[in-house]
């Protein structure tokens, strides 16, 4: 493991005393600093993996979102639904060169061994986020955290075949039908839905930076609003939960 500075290393003991069963983490912002989600849409059309009439589409689509006509839920289903009609691990291999080249360099350290002790202490990890389930996938492999542990915004594949052994990818045709879309209240619903190792289908420790991971952040015991954005850190700070700053300067070395 990487050698934190001892304000890291603070932060993960903090953590890890208080000997959490379950733990659930939001990941662009949270883990790492940027969106992945909205740079592998921007590359992504840049690069052509879509068709020209989505590219169009999606970008007179995002504009919209960008001047708030389109709902937060909306717009993270629909990125990933966009896709439909290709080959997932086409889907796949883009998004895992996508965030080796882009996002690696962005984890945040002391979050990475955050993962990776909780996981060593026997922690059930969950990572939870509204971006397109292939972005997720490839960023996971970088905290150890398995595909079953994974809630992120998904479709259903059709016709799926196991290509890979270690994380059973399957290759199969994507479709416009969403499994689910965790954000906001979403996040809450897919963490009830899938939890199944704590009594109250609840976590006992969260992780979030941004608005719409308040309702995650507050069903938990132990809420940590991680690289928070103004609106949350307000909400974090009146209701006194951990804020905690990651070393920016830090990320990636």
């Amino acid at each position: 493991m990487k050698r934190l500075t001892s304000l890291q290393a603070e932060f993960v003991e903090s953590v890890l005393s208080l000997n959490p069963l379950v733990a659930a983490f939001d990941c662009d912002g949270t883990l790492w600093s940027g969106d992945a989600g909205e740079g592998f849409f921007s590359w992504e059309l840049d690069q052509g993996l879509v068709s020209e009439p989505i590219v169009r589409w999606a970008r007179s689509r995002y504009a919209d979102y960008k001047a708030g006509q389109v709902a937060e839920e909306v717009m993270c289903g629909e990125m990933v639904t966009m896709h439909r009609g290709l080959r997932e691990e086409i889907v796949q291999r883009a998004c895992d060169a996508y965030f080796a080249q882009g996002i690696v360099a962005n984890i945040f350290p002391e979050m990475r061994q955050l993962v990776e002790r909780l996981r060593q202490s026997g922690c059930d990890v969950w990572a939870v986020s509204s971006t397109n389930q292939w972005i997720i996938r490839s960023a996971m492999r970088y905290f150890g955290i398995p595909q079953n542990r994974i809630l992120a915004a998904e479709v259903a594949v059709e016709n799926g075949t196991v290509v890979g052994d270690a994380e059973k990818t399957t290759d199969g045709l994507i479709t416009d039908r969403l499994i689910r879309v965790p954000s906001g209240p979403g996040k809450v619903e897919a963490i009830r839905s899938a939890l199944k190792s704590s009594p109250d289908h609840r976590p006992d420790c969260a992780f979030g930076n941004a608005i719409w991971d308040r309702e995650m952040l507050a069903m938990s015991k132990h809420p940590f609003a991680i690289n928070p954005n103004p609106d949350l850190k307000e909400i974090a700070i009146a209701n006194g939960w951990k804020v905690y700053q990651p070393e920016a300067n830090q990320a990636g070395r």
